[in-house]
C-alpha cells in the first residue's frame, strides 16, 4: 500500500542502504572523531561555504531544539508563523528544552512569514517584563507546500541582522525547496543569510538523521555542548555521516526530489479534473492541498491515507514521496473517479 499521508510513510533510498552497509565494516572512532563524518563535513563545506559546522542528529525535533538552544537563552523568545512545525507538531519539546517563549505570527496564504508581520512583531527590545526575541525561524519547504525564494530569504535574514536577531530555517523539505528551484544548497542558506539550519534526511529518503549545519560562526561555540545536553550526540555518527554524504554526492538528492516534487505535479493536474475538488494552495513542491467533500475520506483513506489538515473545510493534505509513481496517482484518480460518479 501506498500512501500520500506522509514523506515519512516512504521507505529507504537504495542509495542510502548502500551506505550504511558500506560502513559497516571494521570499527571506527565513536561520536563523530571518524573519517567518514569527517569526510561527510568536508562535503557540508565544499557547497556551503568553507565555515561550515555540522552536527548530526537522530530526528527532526531534535536538529530544531539543537538549532534553536545553540541561539537563544531560557529568557528569550523564538518568532515563527502559526502553521510552523515547531509550534504545531513537536508537542511541548522545544519550549521545555530551550525554556523560550514562542511567538507564532499568521502566515499568509502561501504558509509563509512575511516582513511586514514580523516587522511589526519586533518589539520592547530591552524591557525586562518581555521575552526577548532572539531568533526568527521559516520553514523551507513550508508547511503548506510552497517555497522561499532567495530573495524572499534574503529579505527576511536583513530584517532579523538588524535587529540583531537569528535567522534558522526549519529544512525537513530543504531539498525538495531547492529542486523546486533549481538551484544550489547554499543559494536558500548560507548564502541568503540564514544562519542555521535544521537540514532534513528523513523525508527525503534515508533511514534515520538530520543535520544541524551552521553558518554563524557565534552559534558554533555553543553548539558541541548543546548537541551532547540535548541528547542528540549519536555514538555511531557515522551511520547518519554516511548517509547524507550518499545523498550529497552527485546531487543525489535532486533527482529523487525533484522526482516527488513532479508526481506533487501529476497529482495536481489529477486532482484538478473533478469539479468536487478544489486544490488551496501553490503546488511548488511535493505537496497537496485540496478541500474534497467529507464523505470520500473514509473510502480514500481505506486504500491511500492522507493527513485531514483543516477538518472544518475539508481540507487534506496529500504528500508524494521518493517512491510514488504515476501508477499510483492514477489508481487514487480512480478511487475518486468512483466517489464523484456516485
Amino acid at each position: 500500500m501506498k500512501s500520500f499521508a506522509s514523506d515519512n510513510y516512504a521507505g529507504v533510498l537504495p542509495e542510502m542502504m548502500e551506505a550504511m552497509q558500506a560502513a559497516n565494516t571494521g570499527h571506527a572512532r565513536s561520536y563523530g572523531a571518524d573519517e567518514i563524518t569527517r569526510r561527510t563535513v568536508d562535503l557540508f563545506r565544499e557547497l556551503f561555504g568553507a565555515g561550515t559546522e555540522v552536527f548530526f542528529v537522530f530526528n527532526g525535533t531534535g536538529a530544531n531544539i539543537l538549532s534553536i538552544s545553540s541561539a537563544t537563552q531560557s529568557f528569550n523568545s523564538v518568532i515563527c508563523t502559526d502553521t510552523s512545525h515547531i509550534y504545531n507538531d513537536e508537542s511541548s519539546a522545544p519550549e521545555t528544552f530551550t525554556g523560550c517563549r514562542f511567538f507564532p505570527l499568521p502566515a499568509d496564504a502561501t504558509g509563509k512569514l512575511t516582513p511586514a508581520a514580523l516587522r511589526e512583531r519586533l518589539i520592547r527590545k530591552g524591557d525586562v517584563h518581555y521575552a526577548q526575541s532572539t531568533l526568527v525561524s521559516i520553514t523551507q519547504a513550508t508547511e503548506y507546500g510552497t517555497v522561499y525564494t532567495p530573495a524572499e530569504i534574503k529579505e527576511i535574514a536583513a530584517l532579523c541582522h538588524e535587529h540583531g536577531l537569528y535567522l534558522h530555517m526549519d529544512g525537513s523539505r530543504f531539498f525538495n525547496a531547492a529542486a523546486s528551484l533549481g538551484c544550489g544548497l547554499s543559494d536558500i542558506s548560507s548564502a541568503a543569510g540564514v544562519d542555521i539550519l535544521s537540514l532534513g534526511g528523513t523525508k527525503a529518503g534515508m533511514m534515520f538523521g538530520e543535520a544541524v549545519v551552521v553558518f554563524n560562526p557565534a552559534l558554533a561555540v555553543h553548539t558541541p555542548f548543546k548537541h551532547k545536553q540535548v541528547i542528540q550526540l549519536a555514538s555511531k555518527t557515522r551511520f547518519i555521516a554516511a548517509q547524507f554524504e550518499a545523498m550529497l554526492k552527485n546531487e543525489v538528492w535532486r533527482s529523487h526530489a525533484s522526482h516527488s516534487n513532479k508526481m506533487a505535479g501529476l497529482l495536481l493536474n489529477a486532482l484538478s479534473r473533478f469539479p468536487e475538488v478544489r486544490v488551496t494552495k501553490p503546488v511548488q513542491a511535493n505537496a497537496v492541498f485540496a478541500e474534497i467533500p467529507r464523505q470520500w475520506y473514509a473510502p480514500l483513506q481505506e486504500h491511500f491515507p492522507f493527513y485531514v489538515w483543516k477538518d472544518s473545510t475539508h481540507e487534506v493534505r496529500l504528500m508524494c514521496s521518493w517512491d510514488t509513481q504515476q501508477a499510483d496517482i492514477t489508481h487514487f484518480s480512480k478511487a475518486i473517479e468512483t466517489l464523484s460518479r456516485n
